[in-house]
C-alpha cells in the first residue's frame, strides 16, 4: 500500500499526473449489439472483474443499479499467495481483483460490461493503470458461464470494430477458478479514505463519470 501511495506521490511530483488520470479517464460506449435480455425473476450471478488497483473498481460497482455486493480480492493464482503483499511483487499469477454479484434482472450481463470499460478503468492499458504498474493490475474478466464468455467476447469484438478507443482492448477474458476476498482494511477503502490523494486522483473521479456518464445504472449509498 505504501508503494501504491508513493507511486502516486511522485506522479504528482513530477508533473506527470496525466497518468494519474489516465485510469479516471471516462469513455462513452455504446450498448452491447449482444446481450441477455433482464431476467423475470429476482435472482444472483457472480462476475469477477480485475482492472488496476481494486479500490476503485470496488467503489465503483457499489454504486451501480442491481449491485448486491462488491468485494475486494485476488484471482488467477493459488489460495497461498492471495495476501496483499505477495500479490504485490507480481510474480504469483493474481490480479486485483473485485468479486461483483448483481441481480440480472435489475441490470444485464453486458450493462456490467458497458460501466467496467467506460468508467471503471481503462481497458486498453497492459498490466497497468494511471500510477500502477505490473501483472497485477492488468485487465481481466474472469466469467462464471459460457454466457458470460460469449457476451464478454462479442462486446470486445464490437468496440475494437467501431474503434471506441483510441488503442485496441487488451481485457483478457477467462473462465474463473477461484476468488479470493482481500484483508479486511482494503475493503470499502475508498470510501473510508476519500482524501487520501491516491483516492482523490485515481477513484473518486470515476464515481462521478459514472454518476455523468451512466446516471440510469448509478445508485447512491
Amino acid at each position: 500500500m505504501l508503494r501504491r501511495l508513493m507511486n502516486c506521490f511522485f506522479a504528482m511530483c513530477l508533473s506527470t499526473t496525466i497518468a494519474c488520470h489516465a485510469s479516471s479517464a471516462a469513455v462513452k460506449l455504446p450498448n452491447p449489439t449482444s446481450d441477455e435480455p433482464l431476467s423475470k425473476a429476482k435472482s444472483s450471478q457472480t462476475v469477477v472483474l480485475a482492472g488496476g488497483c481494486f479500490w476503485g473498481i470496488q467503489a465503483v460497482f457499489e454504486h451501480v443499479k442491481g449491485v448486491s455486493s462488491a468485494t475486494a480480492g485476488y484471482s488467477g493464482g493459488a489460495a497461498n499467495t492471495a495476501q496483499y503483499e505477495t500479490v504485490s511483487t507480481g510474480r504469483t499469477g493474481h490480479a486485483e481483483s473485485v468479486k461483483v454479484v448483481y441481480d440480472p434482472s435489475q441490470v444485464s450481463f453486458g450493462q456490467i460490461l458497458k460501466v467496467f470499460f467506460s468508467v471503471a478503468h481503462d481497458p486498453t492499458e497492459l498490466n497497468r493503470q494511471g500510477p500502477d504498474e505490473g501483472t497485477q493490475y492488468r485487465s481481466v474478466i474472469f466469467f462464471s458461464d459460457e454466457e458470460q464468455h460469449r457476451i464478454a467476447r462479442s462486446y470486445i469484438d464490437q468496440l475494437d470494430g467501431a474503434k471506441s478507443f483510441a488503442h485496441p482492448i487488451v481485457t483478457q477474458v477467462v473462465a474463473l477458478q477461484a476468488f479470493y476476498p482481500a484483508e479486511g482494511y482494503h475493503q470499502n477503502y475508498a470510501e473510508h479514505h476519500p482524501h487520501e490523494p491516491y483516492i482523490a486522483i485515481n477513484d473518486l473521479p470515476k464515481l462521478d463519470h459514472l454518476k455523468q456518464t451512466l446516471p440510469e445504472l448509478y445508485v447512491g449509498k
